[in-house]
């Protein structure tokens, strides 16, 4: 086996469950909508179940659901039978998944489903099984084949259960108005925490720290400020501190390429007027995006009044840990 034969085959198998994805958009049904429809009235949990493979793919379906803001959890079904059962109530809804609807330990607990009277999906291979027909409504998961070239390994039938899973949480977010906000509220730790929780008021640079000049001051003590502060640029504001204008590096590189005498020149000569400024009560995460989308590294950020209140710069962002 030598490396051309190596990336055929990788390819072979994505293209198997390429296909597999294709061929489900025909599922996006009124199946699929009943199922987002009994989650969506859902007034406890969503509780997902599946036995090997299916369950690997359930317990992640199961932790999308729950970040974002479907509450949902993972129960084995074989665990089920000897006690978890209990965990189910009757204001649950079930999203059981199993490749071929026969799944034995599933098949034991559905009396109890049904006694409970709990809404059943079921995500299944087989829309002709003994699970699909035991549900309120069934997903068909089914795939003309495996990339496997046995036939024998979950691949193709996985991963379409997978994306079915996430087409439902997805459905649920938007329909439900779930926002970044309240993503962040699940995910308090690490780099993405620090992305949602972090709002500029946290990072930016605020009173005697700010860079900020009159609008009198001359070149050179714009610059002196700029060098005192250390964040490569300076607010230019009025009497009132509304913001006027902004002088950064860049702006002096652009005044030396026009052979302005730093030691005579007004900063209001200079300066970048109608700067860009932002709120100090947007998520950090925000800024970041003006700030790529406009190829600037600084901001001011002002107040309802126009006046400044801080300022910010890449750096910060780095240190913050937003990007």
């Amino acid at each position: 086996m030598n490396k051309a034969q190596f990336k055929t085959l990788g390819l072979a198998v994505i293209e198997t469950e390429l296909a597999g994805i294709e061929a489900l958009k025909l599922q996006i049904n009124d199946n699929f909508a009943k199922a987002c429809e009994l989650m969506m009235a859902c007034e406890g949990r969503i509780v997902v179940t599946g036995m090997g493979k299916s369950g690997h793919i359930g317990s992640k379906i199961a932790a999308t659901l729950a970040s974002t803001g479907s509450p949902a959890f993972f129960v084995h079904p074989g665990e089920a039978s000897h006690g978890d059962l209990g965990m189910i109530t009757s204001k649950d809804v079930v999203l059981a998944l199993s490749n071929s609807g026969e799944t034995g330990e599933i098949l034991t607990i559905l009396p109890i489903i049904k006694r409970l009277g709990v809404p059943l999906i079921s995500l299944t291979g087989n829309p002709n099984s003994t699970l699909s027909k035991a549900a309120s409504t069934n997903l068909d998961a089914s795939v003309e084949k495996e990339a496997c070239p046995l036939g024998l390994a979950p691949t193709t039938s996985t991963t379409v259960a997978l994306v079915l899973g996430d087409a439902l949480a997805v459905a649920l977010l938007d329909a439900k108005g779930f926002t970044a906000e309240d993503f962040a509220l699940s995910h308090p730790g690490g780099s993405l925490g620090r992305r949602l929780l972090l709002h500029v008021a946290d990072v930016m640079h605020k009173g005697d720290a700010i860079p900020a000049v009159s609008e009198d001051a001359s070149l050179k003590q714009a610059l002196l400020e700029m060098s005192k502060k250390g964040l490569g640029m300076t607010a230019i504001v009025s009497p009132e501190q509304t913001v006027l204008g902004i002088y950064t590096d860049g702006d002096l590189r652009r005044t030396l390429d026009k052979d302005v005498d730093i030691h005579t020149a007004k900063i209001v000569d200079v300066m970048t007027k109608n700067c860009k400024t932002l709120p100090a009560n947007i998520l950090a995460a925000e800024a970041l995006n003006t700030m790529q989308q406009h190829s600037i590294n600084d901001l001011l950020i002002i107040d309802d009044d126009n006046k400044l209140i801080g300022a910010l710069n890449m750096q910060d962002m780095l240190r913050a840990g937003v990007i």
